[in-house]
C-alpha cells in the first residue's frame, strides 16, 4: 500500500515538473534578427556595452551571429545594447514586432574582435582612472545565444555598478529536450573558460572579477577553478570572486570539485531554492540526485560544510521567478546589489560576503541565519 502511494506521488510530481517544462517551452523565442543594429533616437536612454568570448561557431566569418554548433576556437565581439526608459528590473523586455528602442531591448552597435582587440578593450579603466571592475556572466541551460545576451546587459544595467560585462556563451542547443547535449558542451567550453579567466587575471591594471554561473553554467565554473587548481594557476584563482546563481550540481560531484579547489577569498557564494522546479527534474534525470542549488539550508549539516569549506550559501526563495520552473530569481537580485553593497540596512549583523548558511530577505535586503541564536553561533557571531 505504502509503495503505490509512493508511486502514485512520484507519478504526480513528474506530471507537475512535465507540465511545468512544457509551458516553459511553448515561450516564444528570439533569433538572430534581434541582434541587427537598431539607429538610437531615444535621449537618456542607457546603454551596456557587452563583451564576448564564445565557444558557439559563427554562422559567417565576419558574422556576430552565433549559431549552437561547437566553434575549433573561442570568438570575440562586442555589443552596445540600449535599455528602454520603461525597463523593470529582473526583465528584458523583447521587441514585439520591429525593434523600438523606445519600449525595448536594441542592439545598436556590434563588432567583431579578435583576441588582442578584446584583450585590450576589456581592460578599459573605470572612473576616475581606477581599474574597471569586470563581470563574467557563464549561462545555463537551453540559452540561445541571444538570450544569453541581453541577459547579461539586463543584469548589468540593473546592478548599476559600471565596470565591464563579458558574456561566455557556450553553445547550448536551445532546446527543451537538449539536456545531455548541453552537459557535452559546457564539458566541451571548459579550457576556453579557463583560457578567458586567465587572460583576464594576468592584467595587473584590472580591477574585481566577479563571475557568475548560472545552473549549468555554474557546473562549467567550478570545473574551470579545478582545472585552474589543478594546474598549479593560483594567481589566477586567488583574483576571482565567484557567484552560483541556482548551481545545477550533483551534491557529491561538487563536494569532490571542492576538495580539489579549496577555499576561496573571497568566499564563494551559492544563491539557491528549495523549490526550484528545474533543479528537482535534472536530479530526477541524474537517478534522484540532489542539485547544490536546491539544498536545504536549515539543514545543520549544510551550516557546518559552509564553514567548513568558507562558502556563503543564500537561500533566495523570497525572491519573485518570473518562470514557471523558479530558476531564474537571481536576476532579481541584481537591481538590489547596490543596496547589498552598501551594507544593506545598518545592524544587519552580516556583510555581503560571509561564510555561512542564510535566508535573504527581499523585503528588508538583509541576510539573516534561519536558527537565530543557534544559527548565529554556528555561523561564528
Amino acid at each position: 500500500m505504502k509503495t503505490g502511494r509512493m508511486h502514485l506521488l512520484s507519478v504526480r510530481f513528474s506530471a507537475v515538473l512535465l507540465l511545468a517544462v512544457l509551458v516553459a517551452a511553448c515561450a516564444p523565442r528570439p533569433g538572430p534578427e534581434v541582434l541587427d543594429t537598431t539607429p538610437l533616437t531615444i535621449l537618456g536612454t542607457k546603454v551596456v556595452t557587452v563583451y564576448v568570448a564564445t565557444t558557439r561557431q559563427r554562422e559567417k566569418p565576419d558574422s556576430n551571429v552565433f549559431t549552437s554548433a561547437r566553434g575549433r576556437e573561442t570568438a570575440y565581439a562586442a555589443f552596445e545594447i540600449s535599455i528602454p526608459p520603461p525597463h523593470k528590473a529582473g526583465q528584458i523586455e523583447w521587441p514585439n514586432g520591429p525593434v523600438d528602442p523606445a519600449t525595448s531591448f536594441a542592439t545598436i552597435q556590434q563588432s567583431v574582435l579578435n583576441r588582442a582587440t578584446f584583450a585590450q578593450k576589456t581592460a578599459a579603466r573605470g572612473a576616475a582612472h581606477r581599474p574597471a571592475r569586470t563581470l563574467v556572466f557563464v549561462h545555463g541551460y537551453n540559452y540561445n545565444f541571444q538570450e544569453s545576451l541581453y541577459r547579461l546587459a539586463q543584469l548589468a544595467a540593473d546592478a548599476d555598478i559600471g565596470g565591464v560585462p563579458i558574456l561566455f556563451a557556450w553553445p547550448s542547443e536551445a532546446k527543451v529536450t537538449g539536456y545531455v547535449a548541453d552537459k557535452e558542451a559546457v564539458t566541451y567550453s571548459r579550457d576556453a573558460l579557463v583560457d578567458l579567466l586567465t587572460l583576464l587575471a594576468h592584467r595587473p591594471d584590472r580591477g574585481e572579477i566577479t563571475v557568475v554561473g548560472h545552473s549549468m553554467g555554474g557546473w562549467l565554473v567550478v570545473e574551470a577553478l579545478r582545472q585552474l587548481r589543478l594546474t598549479g594557476r593560483n594567481a589566477v584563482i586567488s583574483r576571482l570572486d565567484v557567484v552560483l546563481a541556482a548551481p545545477d550540481i550533483d551534491v557529491d560531484v561538487f563536494r569532490a570539485q571542492m576538495a580539489v579547489i579549496g577555499p576561496l577569498s573571497p568566499p564563494m557564494t551559492l544563491l539557491v531554492a528549495r523549490d526550484d522546479v528545474a533543479l528537482s527534474l535534472s536530479g530526477r534525470i541524474a537517478g534522484e540526485r540532489p542539485r547544490v542549488g536546491s539544498i536545504d539550508i536549515d539543514d545543520p549539516r549544510v551550516q557546518e560544510a559552509a564553514l567548513k569549506a568558507n562558502i556563503q550559501i543564500v537561500d533566495i526563495s523570497t525572491l519573485k521567478a518570473s518562470d514557471p520552473l523558479n530558476h531564474d530569481r537571481f536576476v532579481s537580485l541584481a537591481a538590489l546589489y547596490p543596496r547589498l553593497a552598501e551594507g544593506a540596512q545598518p545592524g544587519a549583523g552580516h556583510e555581503l560576503r560571509r561564510a555561512g548558511a542564510f535566508i535573504f530577505d527581499a523585503v528588508g535586503t538583509t541576510l539573516s541565519t534561519p536558527f537565530g541564536l543557534v544559527g548565529r553561533a554556528i555561523a561564528g557571531d
